[in-house]
């Protein structure tokens, strides 16, 4: 396993991390590195930092991890778990934790992802992902002190889409100009089952979301914790 063991003066690195070796821990842990970038003497992060990696769930198989893990049936269970899980990666790999929760001030995950390459602002201004569209969502990142070798950016999806996202809202609430979020309160209270029980209508009508195996059940809780 990648990671540091003590030396004769100290803490010193074992093998050369490669993406790969964290991809493979994230995997274990029913995660997904959804896009990084090289953050060389950023003041923003923390001090030696040259790689961030966001992770994200992996699908199939988070939500159920997650139900069956201790944190489930407690408060705040996706935090704590995303605490615990990621910050024992984190350890493993001589790396920092940080996370999308726990403010303020928060981290600024939106413009992070947009560092990537591999996500960006869809039509609606939601963030959109390359494999899972629309869906994405962000359980923390690792500010790592190694400089990895990272994939050249794919093609952003909604160039060749027709846009299904513009119109999908019942009451327009997400549009080019922003998210209105009284009127999508209003909308789920007096006729949102389908968004209530499904997740957000516009999320899972882009083209790239409906190839995503995330759950119906975890878009619901996720609407609960909104949309008490």
């Amino acid at each position: 396993m990648a990671g540091r063991t003590p030396g004769k003066t100290g803490v010193e690195p074992l093998a050369a991390l490669s993406l790969n070796t964290v991809a493979e821990q994230a995997a274990n842990r029913h995660l997904d590195i959804l896009g990084g970038f090289l953050a060389q003497d950023d003041p923003a992060l923390p001090p030696g930092t040259r790689t961030v990696l966001l992770l994200g769930p992996r699908e199939p198989g988070f939500w159920p991890a997650l139900k069956t893990s201790p944190e489930w049936g407690g408060p705040d269970p996706v935090d704590r778990w995303s605490r615990r899980v990621i910050g024992g990666m984190a350890c493993d790999l001589g790396a920092k934790a940080l996370f999308p929760f726990g403010g303020p001030p928060y981290q600024p995950f939106y413009q992070w992802a947009l560092r990537t390459g591999q996500i960006w602002e869809s039509p609606v201004r939601l963030l959109v992902h390359h494999d899972q569209g629309l869906l994405v969502s962000f359980r923390g990142a690792l500010a790592l002190k190694e400089v990895l070798a990272l994939p050249a950016p794919p093609a952003r999806p909604c160039d060749t889409c027709s846009k299904p996202c513009l119109s999908a809202c019942p009451v327009a609430a997400l549009t080019p100009a922003g998210y209105d979020v009284p009127a999508c309160h209003a909308h789920l209270s007096a006729a949102g089952e389908a968004c209530m029980s499904g997740g957000c209508l516009v999320r899972s009508t882009c083209p790239v979301s409906t190839g995503y195996a995330r759950m119906a059940e975890h878009s619901a809780y996720h609407m609960r914790q909104f949309h008490p």
